[in-house]
């Protein structure tokens, strides 16, 4: 950010990089795996270890029955795996459901691989979630898949087991491809909970592919490790194939720090979790109260999303969003403006809890004191 160049306290509120040090124990994988000389080329689809490991978390920890090693596939992260499952799967034209507000990547992989982007706009007043309704009024017949992203990026939103079921429905309906992206699953606030989507239809199992990453949960965003699940013959055959021709398998020591940390009991990622949900709760409280701001309450991951309202731009001398953004870097706040994510949004813009405690809190103050226009 400019302000840093300048001297002024840079408070990283627009980055969704998990602050956290690797869990002493991931850490140590990556040194053994160094030390035994395993940083030779490894199979495409991952190593045996992790892919075994990994179908046994989505089997028991995911719900999703009947996971097999050879349903495994390691990418470079989740973004990646992204890119990987509409190229294998877009026909130029075809059209894929997103909902909107949605992470800006998402629809440029759907264009990277000749697909049209068709955003379904969530709306406060039901939390944010994706409706079936809408989403069954965007089909036409060029629709080839529903992007399922819960938790949400970037509002927190978390489908329940009653919407995801609805969407199954429309899905079966049409014969359409589920993409369930599921990159924040451990990134919750009770009383919420994550459901794997592909853990409610296992008779449509072939249909549904199920993306997940080390990147959030487990603080290895800088490791670049994430994994599809796929179990359709055909994408079990092209999936290999493109892995081999953009990074020809995922760096090897990072698949040894993913098995190490997928085996271990989870009480690093807990802690992490608790950490997270104290920065919720200090932003939350810092932006409460303030006329023209309402901030939504966000069942997983780290990010709040915040509506605007005009008055607000008014009062503090702003045209909009991306101004009030600017401004707020400029002091050195950093957020992203809710246009970033997508066209139903303009009047939104999200804030990042992922960096320090010390951060969250003495940033989260500084940020009340702008929009109150007493900075």
């Amino acid at each position: 950010m400019d302000a840093a160049a300048t001297g002024t306290r840079v408070y990283r509120f627009e980055s969704g990089d998990p602050n956290f040090s690797l869990a002493p124990h991931v850490r140590d994988a990556v040194g053994a795996a160094a030390d035994a000389g395993r940083t030779h080329y490894i199979p495409n689809n991952g190593i045996p270890e992790l892919r075994a490991a990994l179908a046994h978390k989505v089997r028991t920890r995911n719900g999703i029955a009947g996971v097999t090693t050879d349903d495994v596939f390691v990418t470079n992260g989740a973004m990646h795996a992204l890119f990987v499952t509409f190229s294998c799967l877009l026909r130029p034209g075809d059209e894929v459901i997103v909902p909107d507000p949605m992470w800006t990547e998402v629809v440029e992989n759907v264009r990277l691989a000749g697909g049209v982007p068709v955003g379904i706009p969530l709306r406060a007043e039901d939390e944010f979630a994706y409706p079936p309704e809408a989403i069954a009024r965007a089909i036409t017949p060029r629709t080839s898949a529903i992007f399922i992203n819960t938790p949400h990026n970037p509002t927190g939103a978390v489908l329940s087991e009653e919407r995801l079921r609805a969407i199954l429905n429309i899905a079966r309906e049409h014969g359409l491809w589920v993409i369930s992206d599921e990159a924040y699953e451990d990134v919750l606030f009770a009383p919420a909970t994550h459901v794997s989507v592909a853990s409610l239809a296992p008779d449509y199992a072939e249909r549904i592919v199920s993306i997940f990453s080390f990147s959030k949960s487990h603080a290895m965003s800088g490791l670049r490790t994430g994994y599809i699940v796929a179990r359709d013959p055909v994408l079990r055959d092209r999936i290999p194939k493109l892995l081999r021709c953009t990074i020809n398998g995922v760096n090897s020591l990072a698949q040894w720090a993913a098995l190490a940390a997928v085996s271990g009991d989870g009480e690093y990622v807990r802690a992490m979790g608790d950490e997270y949900q104290l920065r919720r709760d200090l932003m939350l409280e810092a932006l409460s109260g303030i006329p023209g701001v309402r901030p939504f309450v966000p069942r997983g991951t780290f990010f709040l999303w915040v509506e605007l309202d005009p008055a607000l731009y008014a009062r503090l001398g702003v045209s909009g969003a991306d101004e009030l953004s600017s401004m707020l870097a400029a002091r050195g706040i950093g957020s992203a403006p809710g246009d970033a994510f997508g066209e139903s949004c303009a009047d939104a813009i999200r804030f990042a809890f992922s960096c320090s405690t010390e951060m969250v809190r003495e940033g989260s103050a500084v940020l009340r004191a702008v929009l109150l226009g007493q900075a």
